[in-house]
């Protein structure tokens, strides 16, 4: 049939028309779309739909003592924010105009709520009682002032707890209550902001600190110490996520899970650490008491055999008056050692053969011209010193006898004397991993001697002209001790991973031998008379014997030495037949009268005597005769706990019938032991003599009283006589002394 054109009406080449229009639209749009601005919905589909190769942050390491105990561990927390312009168009708050009334967020005087009705308002009573309880800095009225301050400042990044880091339990707290728990009722999470990270945590405080080191908390990276030199294990791999929109929620999806870091076993023992610290600490106040002032103080304890560094204290004077761990001056502080030097002089000659033991130099009175310049020794205003052999110049710490005596036999050929020092160790790099440590200064003189003068070697050889780090010192002397063999100070013996170990650090051997057998022998007997016999008495002890050397040396400053203060210290090992440990302290005085032996020497003993006494262990059955009966000197005190100790030495006993806790008074004669139940009169004192302190102080405090004890080991006095009436509260005071 044929069309003909007046069968067709206006009506539909208008539609005909429209919809050409309307596909040609359409055509255009998905052109536009698809090639003009395809950029930008590429990025709206990233930003709101899906967000790829997104980092999933790796848990830090711990960082162990040697025992296993938690030294640095990473926690979160968190920090809170609110965006009281939640809600509001982005035209809105460019230009302007709006309202407060069109936030999400409503604010009264009496109320603070969510969304355009009241469905979850809460009283701003409740709101800032639970976070007083929370965070306590501020009080419920400072914080109904403080988020009233937000809300009129319609602050988009408002901080709920100002200058707190809030902890998981905190945080979960906090999320519970009215207002912020209304927020995990709602679609999304819009106007909360809850920002999360790793918060170093150091269960022992500042013990150690310097060595365990810094983090930058909000970049969580390390900044120093063991966190530093081991942040490659510690920070572990991060993971990869991405996140998708589906259904109006977001969800992230891991596509590489990140691998946590691993565990370091630190060398460093927390008992030994806060003995080290706590003897410093009791030496600056007694040098305060003398009208003295100590600015900085170093303990290093190092375990002979490994190298391993059992305690490192730093500490240095602040403005307030206290002391902090705030430089690792034991790795990073190059100073002028002073007389703890002259054991590498005197043992560089010895090993050369240029010394022997029987040569003999003269200590002129105390004070001798050398080379145009005066040198004394520590005691020449009392007539000093006269002839004395090469023993006798270390056990008295003599600056002319030690220099004259070096300078006597290198003073034509100072570059044998340098290479010499270099060869023992005591210029060793220790090639220790920690960034900022510092390497030993010797000056090596030059061929034409251009940086040489006439006096530089008599000076060097007492300890002058030369810098050495606190860590260097200790690690030569650890040498001697080591018959000669230099161990590289150890710091992390293990790494761990999911509490099995992974890798093992070994013991690294600098030097085989720094010396002949025969001078190191030479030089550890005169390091023995040194605390026997000379300026070093101060640092011994009556239960075993101890070597080192005393050392007291001017600081320099800006003009010279005058007014520089004087760093004092000793370095030695114990017990010296057997060497155990070596230890350094060094005290640096700005001023006050300076004595190594008489400041550092105290604290190196209190140091060797309480790790001596912690380290000892008595395994009594190996001490028996076996054609005799031994009967063990057996304290009065706990009778239950004495059972278990004599029944595991393999003795049998006859016990009277008891309670727990009840406290026996025991006999011995012949080859029995007498046991009798002492009264529980809690009224009355008992004796307590010949306890231990754990078992007096038990006593003391079942009757109500309180105990202090001074010393070591069992009672040997209490203030209060036996069988003395008790008064609750009164304090009884115990002196205790090793038997």
């Amino acid at each position: 049939m044929k069309f003909e054109k007046k069968y067709i009406s206006s009506q539909t080449t208008l539609v005909l028309i429209i919809a050409l229009v309307f596909c040609v639209g359409i055509l255009f749009y998905m052109v536009k779309t698809m090639v003009f601005d395809k950029n930008f919905w590429e990025d709206q589909r990233r930003n709101n739909f899906e967000q790829d190769s997104l980092t999933v942050p790796a848990m830090r390491g711990n960082i162990l003592s040697a025992d296993g105990q938690l030294m640095a561990s990473s926690l979160p927390d968190y920090k809170v924010y609110i965006d009281f312009k939640s809600g509001l168009t982005k035209e809105a708050i460019k230009t302007g105009r709006f309202t407060k009334q069109d936030s999400l967020f409503h604010f009264t005087k009496d109320s603070l709520f969510l969304g355009k009705g009241e469905k979850y308002a809460a009283t701003l009573d409740s709101i800032c009682n639970g976070l007083a309880a929370i965070c306590p800095k501020k009080t419920a009225a400072e914080y109904k002032r403080h988020l009233a301050e937000g809300w009129n400042a319609q602050s988009r990044y408002f901080e709920v707890c100002k200058g707190t880091t809030l902890n998981y339990i905190q945080y979960t707290e906090l999320i519970k209550l009215p207002f912020f728990r209304d927020f995990q009722r709602r679609k999304y999470f819009v106007g909360l902001t809850v920002e999360e990270r790793n918060n170093r945590k150091k269960p022992f405080g500042s013990l150690a600190k310097r060595t365990l080191g810094e983090m930058y908390g909000a970049k969580d990276s390390a900044r120093s110490g063991l966190e530093l030199a081991y942040d490659s294990l510690l920070r572990g791999v991060p993971g990869i996520k991405h996140r998708r929109k589906i259904l109006s929620k977001y969800i992230d999806l891991i596509d590489i899970k990140p691998q946590n870091g691993f565990d370091i076993v630190s060398t460093i023992d927390v008992t030994m650490q806060d003995v080290c610290e706590s003897a410093l600490r009791e030496e600056f106040e007694i040098i305060k008491s003398t009208n003295g002032l100590a600015d900085m103080g170093v303990v290093v304890l190092m375990e002979t055999k490994t190298g391993d560094v059992k305690a490192i204290v730093n500490l240095s004077l602040y403005d307030d008056g206290n002391y902090y761990e705030a430089r690792n001056f034991a790795l990073a502080a190059l100073m002028e050692p002073g007389s703890t030097f002259k054991t590498a002089s005197i043992l560089v000659g010895l090993d050369d053969g240029e010394l022997t033991l029987d040569d003999h130099t003269n200590g002129n009175g105390g004070v001798y011209n050398m080379y145009g310049s005066m040198m004394k020794d520590h005691n020449w205003n009392r007539g000093g010193y006269g002839d004395m052999d090469v023993a006798h110049t270390l056990m008295y710490s003599s600056n002319i006898g030690v220099s004259r005596l070096i300078d006597a036999r290198y003073h034509n050929k100072p570059e044998k004397f340098v290479e010499g020092l270099h060869r023992i160790g005591i210029g060793a790099d220790l090639e220790l991993p920690f960034v900022g440590s510092a390497k030993p200064v010797i000056r090596m003189p030059n061929a034409d001697r251009s940086n040489w003068s006439k006096t530089a070697l008599a000076w060097m050889s007492i300890g002058y002209e030369t810098q050495i780090p606190p860590i260097s010192t200790v690690s030569f002397y650890n040498a001697i001790a080591n018959n000669g063999t230099m161990v590289a100070p150890r710091f992390v013996k293990a790494v761990q991973r999911d509490g099995k170990t992974v890798e093992k650090m070994p013991v690294k051997v600098l030097k085989e031998q720094i010396a002949r057998p025969e001078a190191i022998k030479q030089i550890q007997d005169i390091l023995v008379r040194v605390v026997k016999e000379g300026v070093g008495k101060r640092a011994g002890s009556k239960y075993f014997t101890v070597a080192g050397k005393t050392g007291t040396a001017q600081v320099g400053g800006k003009g010279g030495y005058k007014g520089g203060g004087h760093l004092v210290s000793f370095c030695g090992y114990f017990p010296a037949e057997n060497p155990q440990y070596t230890c350094i302290v060094a005290i640096r005085l700005k001023y006050g009268l300076a004595s190594g032996g008489g400041q550092a020497g105290p604290v190196f003993k209190k140091v060797a005597e309480s790790v001596h006494a912690n380290a000892v262990t008595t395994d009594l059955t190996r001490a028996r005769d076996s054609l005799a009966i031994m009967i063990p000197d057996v304290k009065s005190g706990d009778i239950k706990a004495t059972q278990l100790v004599l029944g595991n030495l393999g003795i049998s006993t006859t016990m009277p019938i008891y309670e727990n806790g009840d406290i026996a008074t025991v006999s011995t004669e012949g080859a029995d032991l007498d046991f009798t139940i002492r009264s529980n009169e809690y009224d009355h004192l008992p004796n307590l003599v010949g306890m231990g302190l754990r078992d007096a102080i038990y006593e003391i405090e079942r009757r109500g009283m309180k105990a202090k004890a001074n010393g070591k080991g069992h009672v040997k006095h209490q203030s209060m006589p036996p069988d003395s009436k008790v008064e609750p509260g009164q304090v009884v005071e115990l002196e205790l002394a090793i038997d």
